[in-house]
């Protein structure tokens, strides 16, 4: 992720916000211009990134989740968490 690279973290989670959600997957990146780019190709918003340490990112959650680490062929975080 410090290198310019987007990088994912996929965990358990819960918030009462989401009560559909129990994983969310963070997708990151130091580069903040690449990283709005590369949510664009997705139809994130960069409003949406969370900024709040050096670590920003976006939280993708529900089937905006699960399309998106299809489409980076990121199946482990798939079947480890069932999604």
């Amino acid at each position: 992720m410090k290198r310019g690279e987007i990088a994912f973290l996929t965990h358990y989670w819960l918030d009462d916000r989401f009560p559909e959600a129990k994983t969310v997957t963070k997708a990151g990146c130091a580069d903040i211009d690449k990283l709005i780019q590369w949510g664009a190709a997705y139809g994130l918003k960069k409003e949406w990134i969370h900024r709040k340490n050096e670590f920003p990112h976006f939280d993708l959650l529900g089937e905006t989740q699960k399309y998106i680490l299809e489409q980076e062929n990121l199946t482990d975080h798939l079947t480890r968490f069932h999604l």
